[in-house]
């Protein structure tokens, strides 16, 4: 490869990654993309996303259902008390893993010729209108254009000092697949003290649990079994999918110091998509679609700036940051909001018995945290 005939670096290989990655080189940029691990591997995720996205993978020439992806249309959510209401999916949305889109993504970033390369970053550098991108493997790659995807929480993110990445990050999450019975156009919301669990299929008929709580709830407990039976069992309707189930998994999947706290779309001129810029609440089941979303703003106002009609970096990374808050900043305030209300249980109970008196609330709930379908 000519290390220095790069368009763009992307860090990081997930979906915010990948789907920058395609968009560019679809349009022929050169692009290479660095990811510390290999494909295929699951993540803890919901792995639940609305169909707002389907326009923008159909333009990427990846179509999730050819991959076994399940249609989802209803929704149903539960509190700690065991009250549960039901209601219809504004756009509807479909599950797939990440172990199996990940995949199909980097296929696609393959066939469009995008270098994909397994290795860690260490370091990123901008000088004289250059980045240049440094790997554990002592590889140097230089580029006009650096984009961050690498996640919730890097290395990176300590080395730039990062403002989140200064304040503790109190929350755990775990995932599990396992094999049962469940409505496969069903997307659930459990609630159990100090968190609350997602449940819905993706493809083979798998069911994929994963729950979100805060750790000091969690280290007061032997282990994630001991967890789970004594608080996430709480909630009747986790209870009974969990001691109905048979596990995929050998164990659970895990990752901690999740944060919740602001970040900016723009640092060091890197411009940082997905989980890297801000990330909704799992509550609010919408992560993984911000994080394609992002993707698309990114690509086109880099796109832009590489072909001349955006004039300065300056005016990029202005422009940038202007379509990141206008696109997320309300729909990461209501997550947060949303957050808030079902942490307090009087409050969430009340909340609850409004909404089955009122059940056309909850769609317009479902939308504040929820887009239109994406344009091209």
């Amino acid at each position: 490869m000519n290390r220095q005939a790069l368009d763009v670096i992307v860090i990081g290989g997930g979906l915010a990654g990948l789907c920058n990655a395609i968009h560019l080189s679809k349009l022929g940029k050169k692009v290479l993309l660095i990811e510390k691990n290999e494909y295929p591997k699951h993540k803890v995720c919901g792995e639940y996303i609305s169909n707002e996205v389907l326009p923008y993978l159909d333009f990427l020439e990846v179509n999730p259902f050819d991959f076994g992806a399940v249609k989802i249309n209803n929704f149903e959510l539960s509190t700690r008390k065991n009250n549960i209401i039901s209601a219809k999916l504004p756009l509807g949305g479909f599950g797939i893993s990440r172990y199996t889109l990940d995949l199909a993504l980097a296929e696609k970033a393959k066939e469009n010729r995008v270098v994909i390369l397994q290795d860690a970053v260490l370091n990123v550098t901008f000088l004289e209108d250059t980045f240049q991108v440094e790997t554990k493997q002592n590889s140097i790659f230089t580029s006009k254009i650096a984009i961050g995807a690498f996640g919730k929480r890097s290395l990176l993110d300590v080395k730039m000092g990062r403002n989140f990445i200064q304040k503790k990050a109190p929350y755990l999450g775990v995932k599990i697949h396992v094999k049962g019975n469940f409505k496969e156009d069903l997307v659930a919301l459990h609630n159990f003290k100090g968190g609350y669990c997602g449940v819905s299929k993706v493809e083979n008929d798998a069911i994929n649990l994963c729950y979100i709580t805060n750790y000091t709830s969690f280290k007061k407990y032997k282990n994630i079994a001991d967890f789970q039976e004594q608080v996430v069992f709480k909630n009747r309707f986790l209870k009974e999918i969990f001691q109905n189930s048979e596990a995929i998994f050998e164990k659970p999947l895990s990752i901690s110091q999740i944060s919740f706290e602001t970040k900016k779309p723009v640092e060091n001129h890197i411009l940082m998509c997905g989980d890297s810029a801000g990330m909704i609440h799992p509550l609010c089941g919408n992560g993984m679609s911000m994080a394609i979303q992002s993707a698309q703003l990114a690509s086109k106002l880099i796109l832009n700036y590489l072909n001349g009609e955006i004039e300065t970096r300056k005016e990029l990374e202005k422009q940038y940051i202007r379509q990141w808050n206008r696109k997320f900043s309300l729909r990461l305030k209501a997550g947060h909001f949303i957050a808030m209300l079902f942490r307090k249980d009087t409050i969430a109970s009340v909340l609850l018995q409004i909404l089955k008196k009122l059940p056309f609330l909850l769609p317009i709930i479902i939308k504040q945290t929820h887009g239109k379908p994406m344009k091209i």
